[in-house]
């Protein structure tokens, strides 16, 4: 490989020919010269790395040449040369970001009134023109609109939407698409050739990929793993250590660990990548893009080409996008998303990769999710299987909620559905809707509702903390086909009240519904003489000084003695 300047200025395009993409801007500029109508202003949109600043010297070398005007400018005369190289006295390259003054603006109008020196045309390129102050655009603004003749301006800008409304109106507006991966490699390749880069496969498409459409990053990346490998022949493994991206064989291993739902393996991998000494922010962003491949894999059902790197990668991606379902996909996306976003307030990045993970491979660990996956799982079963819905499980209570569960001698806790059930019957008791092809799904039975009470409070308490405190008190103690009747002690008046607001009684139906995946009208009553059947479910009886110190505690209130005169009474 030759010393000198960089890959990218080395083998910039120095003709339309060379150019990778941007068909619409090549034809339109192409016919422009032909045709000798090129306008005197052009603007010049895209993300950093597309070619802007390369374009703008073809053109201006296409109208200088000397065996021009022409499309296909030799390279090798005078002028082409110099504009190559940067050294050409009628090419004049200016960087709005260090000259965006108005005594800036002013040197230009009193140079641009000069006549071509060597050339045909005088062209100026303005990179990053949005950093163009307000008062250096209204002193540009008269020469860019009536130019002297022979002078063409190309401006250059990453962000249009700060350039000045009446400067744009008097250019030719050409956007430049951000390439594909396929394009960046395959100019990476025709480099790689020229400077005779020796690599194995897979490598170019990982530089392409990291580019992230940026041709000058990708040559950049090129030139420094040359240096790196010393020589020798660039492996994949040099492009993740150059670039400090996680390596894909840990990734893949972490989901792995969230396909077989073994939380304790996904922290190990955590710790695997975070020992690799790569930062945990840049694990989050790596695990964000694998997620993507495998959605796409999932929903193309293969490949595609710009994610392929190896065979035996590729077949490792296809067969973890299978073995993973999309909703987990989905779910995994969205967890790192909002992984991304805490990182940015200020949480730790490992922290979070651990939580992704833990989460992505035990949603049951989520406790305001669980009742929706229970209930999602249930009815995905039967629609997949198209039969009835035996032996599903009802939600389990959570953990040290305080909650009790059935007696050892009440029926199992699953919905069987009854044998000879029609297909053609309501899958559902109430005013759920009908699936086609699911067998209707059985009456609620009472161990049921009494197992799943717990997860209806903790689904409640994601939205009204307040009203899940009221509900824990609460005991189901009838089930019927439109009716479910909850029992509150016969000294919590105020808090039967409560529950049967309509906002309340309306929340409390549909957290019933999310989890049991059926609708029931609540009933809510006071009865005297309860302990023995709060006993049979676990649920201790309250005395009335108990009940006074978890009314104060879950309200903050504030309790008087019979003693204490009342405030409003003194008043």
């Amino acid at each position: 490989m030759s010393t000198g300047p960089s890959l990218y200025r080395r083998h910039r395009p120095r003709s339309f020919a060379d150019v990778v993409g941007q068909e619409h801007v090549v034809r339109t500029l192409r016919n422009a010269v032909e045709q000798g109508r090129v306008h005197h202003a052009h603007l010049f949109v895209g993300s950093r790395g597309t070619g802007k600043t390369s374009m703008a010297k073809i053109l201006a070398a296409c109208l200088n040449c000397l065996q021009g005007p022409t499309v296909t400018p030799c390279g090798s005369c005078e002028s082409c040369v110099a504009i190559a190289e940067a050294t050409s006295l009628d090419v004049i390259e200016m960087d709005a970001a260090s000259n965006n003054s108005v005594d800036d603006i002013r040197d230009l109008r009193e140079k641009v009134a000069y006549a071509p020196i060597s050339g045909r045309h005088k062209v100026y390129i303005l990179d990053e023109a949005h950093m163009l102050s307000q008062q250096a655009w209204n002193a540009f603004l008269k020469t860019l609109e009536e130019p002297p003749p022979r002078t063409i301006f190309v401006l250059a800008t990453t962000e249009p939407q700060k350039v000045l409304a009446t400067v744009v109106d008097r250019c030719h507006r050409f956007d430049f698409a951000r390439p594909s991966a396929e394009q960046v490699a395959t100019v990476l390749a025709r480099v790689a050739e020229k400077e005779r880069i020796e690599f194995d496969g897979g490598v170019l498409a990982l530089i392409a990929r990291h580019a992230m459409g940026s041709f000058r990053d990708a040559l950049g990346t090129l030139e420094q793993l040359v240096t790196y490998a010393g020589g020798r022949r660039i492996e994949p493994a040099d492009v993740l250590a150059v670039l400090g991206v996680a390596d894909a064989e840990q990734l893949f291993g972490a989901v792995d660990a969230i396909v077989a739902r073994d939380p304790a393996q996904t922290l190990r991998a955590a710790a695997g990548l975070a020992e690799s000494g790569r930062d945990p922010g840049q694990l989050l962003r790596d695990l964000e893009v694998h997620a993507r491949e495998l959605l796409a894999v999932q929903v193309l059902d293969e490949v595609p080409l710009e994610l392929r790197v190896t065979p035996e990668r590729d077949r490792l991606l296809h067969e973890q996008a299978h073995a993973l379902s999309r909703t987990d996909v989905v779910r995994l996306l969205d967890l790192v998303s909002g992984a991304l976003q805490a990182t940015t307030a200020g949480a730790q990045a490992r922290i979070q990769l651990e939580l992704v993970l833990v989460k992505a491979a035990a949603p049951e660990l989520d406790p305001s999710t669980t009742a929706l996956l229970a209930r999602i799982e249930r009815l995905e079963t039967g629609l997949r299987t198209g039969a009835s819905l035996r032996s599903v499980p009802a939600p389990a209570p959570q953990a040290g909620a305080g909650h009790a569960s059935a007696p050892p001698d009440d029926p199992p806790r699953e919905a069987v559905a009854p044998e000879g059930a029609s297909h053609e019957a309501s899958p559902f008791v109430g005013d759920a809707p009908a699936i086609e092809g699911v067998e209707p799904v059985p009456a609620l039975e009472l161990a049921t509702v009494l197992a799943s009470w717990p997860a209806v409070v903790e689904v409640v308490r994601a939205s009204n903390a307040m009203l899940a405190a009221l509900l824990s008190d609460a005991r189901p103690v009838a089930v019927g086909e439109r009716e479910l009747t909850l029992v509150f002690p016969a000294a919590a008046a105020f808090l039967k009240r409560k529950a049967e607001q309509d906002d309340h009684r309306r929340a409390a139906a549909d957290a019933f519904r999310t989890v049991t995946g059926q609708s029931r009208l609540l009933r809510f009553e006071l009865r005297e003489g309860d302990d023995h059947e709060g006993q049979a479910i676990g649920v201790p009886a309250l005395s009335g000084e108990e009940l006074v110190r978890r009314f104060v505690e879950e309200f903050d209130a504030e309790e008087l003695s019979e003693d204490e005169p009342n405030e409003r009474e003194v008043k």
